[in-house]
């Protein structure tokens, strides 16, 4: 079986120019491959109408994605464990682009529906958890850029692709556009994923320049798992609240879909700023302590929503929302090359993106049926505020436990 790492005790590629020339081909590549997590959303519409099913019916495609993508994050990073980044993603990004090209072929809300989840979905997640984690093995002094700029590259594809996809429609419908989509994935990620063959190096040895050894904590491998996937669960289930419903709550505010939109978009673009930021301070003072700051400031930002309901306080709330959370989600990755052996990272960090993946899905249903008991979304936002306090108290947790293992060992 091939192995991942060189057998030489450390690697030139470490902090190399080549390290940060596969960082670039790997922020493209999830820039392009990340249009499997938005497009089904710009396509729904036109979808539902030309099945005829209600809307409950045509929002089955999207779930099926996540799910996809979740499952996807776990059973792809397993499989760069074993054999490498490269092959597992060329694997999954034909599925993306065959995915795509039946997509548009389907003739009922069921076939969308199963090329949705089953090749979409799963393909799409080759370009996040497993991407991340095969980018950590590449830096020691700026892993945390690395991740956190890794990571960057779905948000860009939030921002890229719902704005150009609307133009193919317009003139050419949904059918044609999915198929270019398709067509457009396997013909650029192919030649990117290519590039990307050299094996993942072996960390730095102890002792030499820019070295980074595992860190000692009070917890066994599997309770660390389990700690961070109810933190990863508690923090996106926060999250989610204003990313899906920040749209309907300033239409129940009066101020139009056209505002909400707009505040979604800056909270994209906000969380790349803040994602970028967060790899810097994670360099500085650990994953665990960005993560930290970054979720409390999350639970400030939900707080604020509720007195500060005008509409130019609710541009800087989401403004800050953004800043806070875009920076969260990649910190787990660098927490478990902290605490963890880098033959696991794969693994490891899909169980955990798997976690937050479902928050993000509970968090949005969750908070529509709080909306549906109260009439307002109030409630929604203190609920996700409670939730964000679990993150807070793993994270502290993890925090202590760490120290304590540092303590003992000095």
């Amino acid at each position: 079986m091939t192995t991942t790492f060189s057998s030489q005790p450390s690697s030139p590629g470490i902090d190399s120019a080549y390290a940060w020339i596969r960082l670039g081909i790997s922020m493209l590549l999830a820039t392009i491959g990340g249009v499997g997590m938005w497009a089904v959303v710009v396509v729904l519409p036109a979808v539902q109408a030309e099945f005829g099913v209600d809307r409950a019916a045509a929002s089955m495609p999207y779930t099926a994605t996540i799910v996809g993508f979740a499952v996807g994050n776990v059973v792809v990073g397993r499989a760069i464990d074993r054999v490498g980044y490269w092959i597992p993603a060329l694997i999954a990004s034909v599925a993306l682009g065959t995915g795509f090209l039946l997509a548009s072929l389907t003739t009922s809300i069921l076939q969308f529906t199963l090329a949705q989840g089953l090749l979409i979905g799963v393909g799409t997640s080759a370009i996040f958890g497993p991407l991340i984690a095969d980018i950590s093995h590449w830096f020691n002094r700026r892993r945390g850029v690395a991740v956190t700029a890794a990571a960057a590259g779905s948000y860009l594809a939030g921002a890229v692709w719902p704005m150009a996809m609307p133009y193919v429609m317009q003139s050419e419908g949904w059918r044609f556009t999915y198929g270019a989509i398709g067509v457009v994935c396997v013909a650029t990620m192919v030649p990117l994923i290519l590039l990307l063959r050299r094996g993942a190096p072996r960390a730095a040895a102890p002792g030499s320049p820019g070295s980074r050894p595992v860190q000692p904590i009070s917890l066994s491998p599997a309770a660390l798992q389990m700690l961070l996937v109810v933190a990863g669960l508690g923090c996106c289930v926060a999250m989610s609240m204003p990313q899906v419903h920040i749209v309907a709550y300033c239409m129940d505010l009066g101020y139009g879909m056209a505002r909400g939109a707009d505040m979604l978009s800056i909270m994209m673009v906000a969380g790349v700023v803040s994602r970028l930021a967060s790899g810097f301070l994670a360099d500085r003072i650990g994953g665990v302590k960005t993560l930290l700051i970054g979720s409390v400031l999350q639970g400030l930002s939900l707080l604020f929503y509720i007195p500060f309901d005008g509409l130019a306080s609710l541009y800087v709330v989401s403004l800050v929302f953004g800043l806070s959370q875009g920076g969260i989600v990649p910190c787990y990755a660098i927490i478990v090359r902290e605490y963890m052996p880098a033959r696991e990272a794969g693994q490891r960090v899909g169980v955990v993106i798997m976690a937050t993946i479902f928050g993000m899905a509970i968090g949005g249903w969750m908070s529509g049926w709080i909306y549906d008991m109260t009439g307002s979304y109030a409630a929604a936002f203190l609920n996700g505020v409670a939730w964000n306090l679990l993150n807070i108290a793993a994270m502290v947790l993890l925090l202590w436990k760490a120290r304590r293992s540092a303590a003992a060992m000095a």
